[in-house]
């Protein structure tokens, strides 16, 4: 596996495109800390984002995650390419005239994929306590370390998302048809739930319950917008007569909808590439 990852590695570094995007996927995680410096002045009225509790643990853990996942189309890009290089290149096929199978082929793109969710998730975890120790108001041991599933949902959307992004790289070859496929997708996951709810389904949970089965929307449900856990907007909510119950929580179900993509992905991926004739 090493060796798979080792190959990866020097095909990447030998990618200007590559390594741009994913230094600056990495920039843009670490510039969350500028939200911390952004004041608003409202009349007589000023106010830090900090000082609103967005830093604090174990908050920052479920914020954090969210606004770190919005970022990864950039690090999609990098996936997408590098399978439509290897086309382009002919370099898969020189690989498999080298020896490598058809299925380290794919294992070494999916080794590739945990890395880049692994090493984000690390790097997320770095910035997150950074940010936490400067801002928190809450620093006890056990209140840092709660609610660390976010992390692991964070972990698996990547996956999830990057798997998806191999498989489409491996269907259509181009990259920039594979991001419209992507794109493509999203929009008919989006209609269908339209469809769903307001014609054969209205005013009941069933179109949720159908459309959570999704790729695309089984990911997005696994780390659910934060900013409406903020006590600000919840103190807002009920002075109008509003009642936020939104449920924030990671639940195991979720989690292993998406890891049956992985898998199905991976397989799908590996399917297609031992039918094909390179």
């Amino acid at each position: 596996m090493l060796r798979l990852l080792e190959i990866e590695y020097y095909k990447l570094k030998n990618n200007r495109s590559a390594r741009i995007l994913i230094i600056t996927y990495f920039i843009l995680i670490s510039f969350i800390a500028l939200i911390a410096s952004i004041e608003f002045n409202l009349g007589a009225i000023e106010f830090r984002v900090a000082d609103q509790g967005i830093f604090n643990f174990p908050y920052i853990w479920h914020f954090n995650s969210y606004i770190a996942s919005l970022l990864k189309l950039f690090l999609a890009i990098v996936i997408v390419s590098m399978m439509s290089n290897e086309y382009s290149n002919r370099t898969i096929k020189q690989n498999l005239i080298d020896g490598m199978s058809k299925k380290e082929f794919v294992l070494s793109k999916f080794l590739t994929v945990l890395a880049f969710s692994g090493i984000s998730t690390f790097f997320l975890i770095i910035v997150s306590l950074i940010l936490g120790y400067s801002f928190s108001d809450f620093t006890e041991i056990s209140i840092v370390f709660s609610d660390l599933e976010y992390l692991l949902a964070y972990f698996i959307k990547l996956t999830g998302f990057f798997s998806f992004c191999m498989f489409l790289g491996i269907l259509v070859k181009r990259s920039a048809f594979a991001l419209g496929f992507l794109v493509i997708w999203f929009i008919f996951e989006n209609i269908l739930y339209g469809i769903l709810n307001f014609s054969f389904f209205k005013g009941t949970e069933i179109a949720t319950g159908i459309i959570q089965f999704f790729p695309l929307e089984s990911m997005s449900n696994l780390i659910v917008e934060p900013f409406s856990r903020l006590n600000a907007v919840q103190t807002a909510a009920s002075q109008i007569g509003s009642e936020l119950d939104k449920d924030y929580g990671i639940h195991w179900y979720q989690l292993l909808i998406v890891c049956i993509w992985i898998v199905l992905f991976f397989y799908m991926s590996l399917e297609l590439l031992q039918k094909r004739d390179l």
